[in-house]
């Protein structure tokens, strides 16, 4: 049994965020019934084609969902959402709060519904669109992330991802509510406050100090040696967060006690005459031996390795094969073990039409008709 088994979800969503919260849910045995716009879908089925005939982040977040086409402006559309609603546990929505609001559910009380908006629904940034990396870069993230001058966005949709994973927990907690008092919850989180959230440790700095933390590229902005050192066939990344590892990584280069170095903030003051002395040092090892070298000094050290490499590290051994329209890809099941899991397939646009409108009552003349309809 899975801890979610029987919990309906029904999600109006789009993009990333929302779907990777659903998707979670998914995974926790959730029946997540996705409601795309008929004809296109979710837009970010088409952001690219790496995944058979969807894109890379269509397949990440949509898989073991069911897909209903349904256009929810139509009258008859709009009685299907609503009798969906009526049969679900939890209801969630990313579409505009403009065309949230003109919706104008009839929610149970039992519901727990999530809104997720960009910015929140009032202040002066309310009616303004926001996407992942324009959400960065007001939140401050892209101002420290790059090097010197050069400023850059995450490279991957941290944003989205902090939307998601604190609507995903929110949502569990919301039920867990219901369990005890038998009500719903309405709960709503915006882009940029879940983004902000996540940005409170360099913000605490700069306010602590008088000044943001400097851009520093791979490398840690208040720590040193902290970032990658090159050697004879790559780079290695160090990560020497206290005095003992420093010593002990002074005693395998053969770095004599100095001033200069003594301290943490003398080492980030030093950074580039520190890098160039490890640099010398390790200029004729090979990463294999000067990573087994570090491990065997007690120095925390990775592999910089590139992403094309992720799919065959040896520390991942339990990839699977997910169905997606055109093909299947192989994926990642979820991080954390000890709940029943399989994997599900990505679905096709309105490939569960049928058996969710069936479960709802609807016949199949009423099928055919919301078809000729364009309703589905």
């Amino acid at each position: 049994m899975r801890p979610l088994d029987g919990v309906v979800v029904v999600s109006l969503e789009q993009a990333v965020a929302v779907p990777y919260a659903t998707r979670l849910l998914a995974d926790l045995g959730a029946r997540v019934i996705k409601v795309e716009r008929p004809g296109t879908g979710d837009f970010a089925r088409h952001y690219d084609i790496s995944c058979g005939e969807v894109s890379s982040y269509f397949a990440w977040t949509n898989a073991g969902k069911e897909s209903v086409s349904l256009d929810i402006t139509h009258p008859a559309g709009r009685e299907v959402l609503t009798r969906l609603v009526d049969r679900a546990d939890v209801l969630l929505c990313n579409l505009s709060p403009r065309v949230w609001q003109r919706l104008a559910l009839e929610l149970p009380e039992r519901l727990v519904v999530g809104e997720l908006s960009g910015y929140g629904w009032d202040g002066p940034y309310a009616d303004r669109k926001a996407f992942d990396a324009l959400v960065q870069s007001e939140a401050g993230l892209v101002s420290l992330t790059g090097e010197g001058e050069v400023v850059a966005r995450a490279g991957i949709s941290v944003a989205d991802i902090a939307a998601g994973v604190q609507l995903h927990a929110a949502v569990l907690a919301a039920l867990l509510q219901r369990s005890r008092t038998g009500s719903g919850a309405r709960l709503r989180l915006s882009l940029f406050e879940a983004m902000a959230e996540w940005m409170h440790q360099p913000m605490l700095y700069a306010a602590g100090t008088g000044a943001a933390a400097p851009r520093s590229g791979a490398h840690h902005p208040s720590i040193a040696p902290y970032g990658p050192v090159a050697c004879a066939d790559g780079s290695v990344h160090l990560a020497v967060q206290n005095d003992g590892q420093w010593q002990r990584l002074c005693r395998l280069i053969g770095l004599a006690p100095q001033e200069r170095f003594a301290t943490v903030t003398s080492r980030v003051e030093h950074r580039r005459e520190l890098q160039k002395i490890l640099e010398e040092a390790f200029s004729g090892l090979t990463t294999a031996d000067l990573l087994t070298a570090l491990d065997a000094a007690d120095v925390p050290a990775a592999l910089t390795r590139p992403i094309t490499e992720l799919p065959t590290h040896p520390q991942l051994d339990r990839w699977v094969d997910v169905r997606v329209p055109g093909g299947s890809v192989r994926m990642l099941p979820p991080p954390v073990t000890g709940f029943e899991w399989s994997p599900g397939a990505v679905p096709w646009l309105g490939a569960h039409n049928d058996q969710v409108l069936g479960w709802l009552g609807y016949s199949d003349e009423e099928l055919s008709s919301l078809r000729a309809r364009s309703v589905l």
